[in-house]
């Protein structure tokens, strides 16, 4: 217990040393940036009627960050915007408080993170330690996933550096899977449904979630106990959706406008240089210009969930937590190179996941760790978190050199001997000093005048490299591991 209070306040540190960095669209109108986002949906919520908060108004302007996140969001910001008036009327008063900064301001929104890191994603990642370690094999390493999840800078410089909350969809996503592996099914299928409803991109982990649990209601061996389980999930997954959707569902019109809100096909395929595999192969192929929008968000979905498919129907034969944990990385993996309008910041949709499977992979997850930091590095500059970034990520590094000389986990040690690790090793030396040597560039040169964007699209088709290569890896993984099943008598207590 003293070690996970000793990784817990480290966290909690070195979360606050970088929420003394600057955050997104600090002092830059008209737009300002997330944190103005953030902030201006505060100011929408605590003053408009709920069904006023999707629609496009006087009060109300959708071109300046319009409320694009499902209604779970929309009750958090207005949960922070009463709290907000009630501290400085003036941080969201209606159209005055536009771009409002302030050193009052920015501590206020500090500390709405940091409470959600301790209501929410804090304890998820104890309750995933507590359920990692009732079941085999090595638990007393499982506390490495514990030190992941905490300890991830990818995390902390997103939501404490450049400004979001993501660490609420991801605390819920990491407590469902907990929850799973307890065989909590139902509570489990909750804590999804309310990742889900926070932000719509967890989408990415909705897929192999969906196969683990149609697998494990059809292990129930018989046709009542496949038919009682598959009710309690659906019952408990249509009134947590009825419940949060609810004072939107009297209004046709206004339902369909969240919606499109939720799924806006007409801001592109992507916005920024992101090392997704349709960003990169548009460095050859244009890709919007040869095909329109419609049709190229029906070729992601197609592309995506064809992709998925054989990690999902792997994890429908076999259910067990080991398989559910790599498949989550996996279909993450695939959503964020296949899918429809990408984000930089999406990767952190895949690096949780990793956080999931830290004892068993611990190199190759670090690795990945230290490529999905600097993939994010044109947004990290472009804030002003240069230094923590390069910081964080050298600790990273000295950690991964820690683990793998510390001789504490020779199981999940590369082996000195196989050639595979041996060519593995070498490779991961030559990565890093590709990223090394971008990064330097990057902040150090200035790209010729008729390429503008080179070393960001150069970094991007490098990282989407490592992410394919993971992505083989990792589904290698699922494919090869073994794993003791859960009892049935397990699968039928929930």
């Amino acid at each position: 217990m003293g070690n996970l209070v000793i990784i817990t306040l480290l966290g909690v540190f070195l979360r606050w040393c970088v929420s003394l960095y600057p955050y997104s669209g600090a002092g830059k109108p008209p737009m300002f940036g997330d944190y103005e986002a953030q902030r201006h949906w505060q100011e929408v919520t605590v003053n408009l009627p709920v069904k006023e908060w999707y629609m496009n108004s006087t009060n109300n302007d959708l071109l300046y960050w319009g409320l694009d996140y499902p209604p779970l969001t929309a009750y958090h910001s207005y949960l922070c915007g009463l709290v907000a008036r009630k501290l400085n009327p003036s941080f969201v008063e209606l159209h005055k408080s536009r771009g409002y900064e302030s050193y009052e301001h920015k501590l206020f929104m500090r500390y709405t993170v940091f409470v959600v890191d301790l209501l929410i994603y804090i304890p998820a990642a104890y309750m995933f330690l507590c359920a990692l370690s009732s079941i085999p094999p090595r638990r007393k390493y499982r506390k490495l996933e514990y030190l992941s999840l905490i300890l991830y800078p990818g995390l902390y410089l997103i939501d404490y550096g450049h400004f979001q909350y993501n660490n609420a969809s991801l605390g819920f996503f990491v407590g469902a899977v907990a929850c799973l592996i307890k065989g909590r099914d139902c509570l489990g299928s909750v804590l999804f449904c309310l990742a889900l409803n926070y932000k719509q991109m967890e989408l990415y982990h909705a897929l192999p979630i969906f196969f683990y649990l149609l697998g494990i209601c059809f292990k129930q061996g018989s046709i009542m106990g496949f038919i009682f389980k598959i009710t309690k999930i659906g019952i408990s997954v249509l009134l947590t959706f009825g419940i949060i959707w609810s004072p939107f569902l009297s209004d046709t019109k206004v339902l369909l406008q969240v919606v499109h809100r939720l799924f806006p096909l007409d801001r592109g395929l992507f916005e920024d240089k992101v090392a997704s595999f349709w960003c990169s192969i548009s460095v050859l192929v244009k890709l919007k210009k040869l095909i329109d929008n419609n049709n190229m968000a029906l070729i992601c979905l197609l592309s995506t969930v064809v992709c998925m498919i054989p990690s999902s129907i792997h994890l429908f034969i076999n259910p067990t937590p080991r398989h559910l944990r790599y498949a989550l990385v996996n279909g993450s993996f695939v959503f964020f190179l296949m899918s429809y309008h990408v984000h930089e910041k999406s990767i952190l949709l895949v690096a949780i996941p990793a956080c999931l499977i830290f004892s068993e992979e611990p190199f190759m997850v670090t690795w990945f760790f230290i490529v999905s930091i600097v993939s994010m590095l044109p947004l990290l500059v472009k804030d002003g978190l240069t230094v923590p970034m390069v910081a964080l990520t050298v600790l990273l590094y000295a950690i991964l050199h820690f683990r793998q000389n510390s001789g504490s986990s020779s199981h999940s040690k590369p082996s000195t001997k196989n050639p595979f690790w041996i060519w593995i090793k070498r490779t991961f030396r030559l990565s890093l000093a590709g990223f090394f040597s971008l990064t330097v560039v990057s902040l150090t040169m200035t790209p010729p005048p008729r390429l503008p964007d080179l070393f960001p699209v150069l970094l991007s088709v490098y990282s989407c490299v490592h992410y394919c290569l993971f992505c083989l890896y990792f589904h290698f993984c699922q494919f090869t591991v073994k794993y003791n099943k859960p009892s049935s008598s397990k699968m039928k207590t929930n």
